[in-house]
């Protein structure tokens, strides 16, 4: 079987500056303790700065996202994967609802943080949602957790 295409899961972009979050695929497909993990980058692009990070995704880390994206609907502002085992990415809102900040913080490897300025398009939220979809469209969760705490295979 061969593996999906790459998926953003999240593009906060405009002409100028850039934060793209890339499902590439299953971390260890077919290892039961590892199958439904994702690999993933974060891509960062401006006239200034330009990065890209390996960010292995868990399902909870799905599910944070999309609990992120109801405050961000709220008019609040949001830090997400903020547990120091991936870089964090905070988006913050301003009184410009199309208008955020965007900062990615890499505590682990390089210690390094990027601040961005996005301008962006209007049903940005809708669009951010809509990606999130299709990444668990795309790499569905295949694997469960028994009362007992083993895993097996979802049949």
């Amino acid at each position: 079987m061969s593996e999906a295409r790459p998926v953003e899961l999240i593009r906060l972009a405009d002409e100028e500056n850039s934060v793209i979050v890339r499902v590439l695929g299953r971390l260890e497909p077919g290892i039961l303790a590892h199958h439904d993990y994702l690999r993933a980058e974060i891509v960062v692009h401006s006239g200034f700065a330009r990065g890209q990070l390996a960010a292995p995704l868990a399902r909870h880390d799905l599910d944070d996202w999309e609990r992120a994206l109801d405050v961000l609907e709220a008019g609040q502002s949001v830090r997400w994967m903020d547990d120091g085992r991936n870089p964090e990415i905070q988006v913050e809102r301003t009184d410009n609802f199309q208008y955020v900040e965007v900062v990615v913080i890499d505590p682990v490897m390089s210690m390094t943080s990027v601040r961005l300025a996005v301008c962006l398009p209007d049903g940005w939220l809708a669009d951010l949602r809509d990606r999130l979809q299709l990444v668990r469209r795309t790499w569905p969760s295949e694997v469960i957790e028994t009362p007992y705490g083993a895993l097996a295979w979802r049949t």
